[in-house]
């Protein structure tokens, strides 16, 4: 990633459990507002941008995101991960790994198509669910893309 942004511990939860999308979005991006990277606003522009189109975006990963409105709620670039290995329903989809995305200016599409990329390898998906470890998610998402 050209962006300077590393992930760490404190962004990851592991095995997580939510009764609705709205739940794992909310989950998602308090990690973003408790450790700086967003003001608040950011959460509920997350929630509205799922009701604009779905976050989720197939082989079991949702990636909520704040609305182009919302930029200015943004501190710093960074994300939260979130796993939830029995997965919860986006729609009718069961995402089993949400990937909260905070980006300043034009950031967030970087990180976006970077997440994407190593979330399009179903194999890779299914390591970040497995992952026991906080460190196991670091070095998976922080593959060379």
């Amino acid at each position: 990633m050209a962006t300077a942004m590393k992930l760490t511990e404190d962004m990851i939860l592991l095995d997580q459990r939510f009764d609705s999308e709205e739940a794992a979005i909310r989950a998602a991006g308090k990690l973003l507002v408790d450790h700086g990277f967003v003001r608040p606003a950011y959460v509920d522009s997350m929630l509205a941008r799922n009701e604009m189109s779905s976050v989720y975006i197939g082989n079991h990963v949702a990636i909520p995101h704040g609305t182009e409105e919302a930029k200015s709620e943004v501190e710093k670039s960074g994300l939260s991960i979130l796993q939830v290995p029995g997965g919860v329903t986006f729609g009718t989809e069961p995402a089993k790994l949400i990937i909260g995305i905070a980006g300043v200016g034009d950031e967030h599409l970087e990180i976006l198509s970077n997440i994407a990329v190593i979330c399009s390898d179903e194999d890779n998906v299914e390591q970040l669910i497995q992952a026991k470890t906080k460190q196991e998610i670091i070095e998976l998402l922080s593959m060379e893309v």
